[in-house]
């Protein structure tokens, strides 16, 4: 079982800047996708970005693309969310989630990932 734990939301204003943490204790997750959701009150999830835990090249929803930025730290088994530009759109509840290698789900897909986090609220002021 893994364990996620996010921190770091907030309310900003729009322009503002927020970043996301997401951390897996215990566990050793290099091999698992790490991605970020989100649910806007009265939506579904949408994909906003994952990257391969032990490294390579990240995708991004194109609603984000530019203004956030996924990273990972090995040493600390955490995966970063750097938000820039906020925009009230942006605002919702953001989940971290993994993906295990064996799964074959389609990595802009809730349904794709095992392992979600119990969310960390944003919220963008216009």
């Amino acid at each position: 079982q893994v364990q996620l734990v996010e921190s770091g939301g907030g309310l900003v204003q729009a322009g503002e800047s927020l970043r996301l943490s997401c951390t897996a204790p215990g566990r050793a997750f290099r091999g698992y996708f790490m991605g970020w959701f989100r649910q806007a009150p009265g939506k579904d999830y949408e994909f906003v970005t994952r990257i391969l835990a032990s490294g390579g090249s990240a995708k991004y929803a194109d609603s984000v693309k530019g203004r956030f930025t996924i990273s990972r730290d090995l040493n600390t088994n955490t995966i970063y969310l750097q938000m820039n530009n906020l925009k009230p759109e942006d605002t919702a509840v953001y989940y971290c989630t993994a993906q295990t290698p064996w799964n074959s789900g389609s990595y802009d897909s809730a349904s794709g990932y095992e392992y979600w986090g119990q969310g960390t609220q944003v919220t963008v002021s216009s």
